[in-house]
C-alpha cells in the first residue's frame, strides 16, 4: 500500500473512532465493529480496491453525520414544540 493511501486510511479509521464515541449503540459496539472490518480489508493490496474501500468509509462518516444531525433535530424539537395540536 502506497504511503499516501495508508495515511488516508488511517486518518479515516481516526475519523470513524472518533465518530463512533456518540453511537446509539454503544462506543464500544462500534469501535469492535469498526476494528472488524478494517481488519477483513488488511491484506488489500490493489489501490484502487483500496480507494474504494476508502470512499465508502466516507460514505459511511456522512451517514454518522446525518444522524446525529437528526438525534439534535429531534431532541430540540421535542423540547421546543408541544405534541399537543389544535
Amino acid at each position: 500500500m502506497a504511503n499516501s493511501l495508508r495515511s488516508e486510511v488511517i486518518k479515516l479509521y481516526k475519523n470513524l473512532l472518533y465518530l463512533g464515541r456518540e453511537y446509539p449503540k454503544g462506543a464500544d459496539y462500534f469501535r469492535s465493529r469498526l476494528k472488524a472490518a478494517f481488519l477483513k480489508n488488511k491484506d488489500e493490496t490493489d489501490p484502487e480496491k483500496i480507494k474504494q474501500l476508502i470512499a465508502r468509509g466516507e460514505f459511511v462518516i456522512k451517514e454518522l453525520e446525518a444522524l446525529y444531525f437528526l438525534r439534535k433535530y429531534r431532541a430540540m424539537k421535542q423540547r421546543y414544540y408541544s405534541n399537543d395540536k389544535p
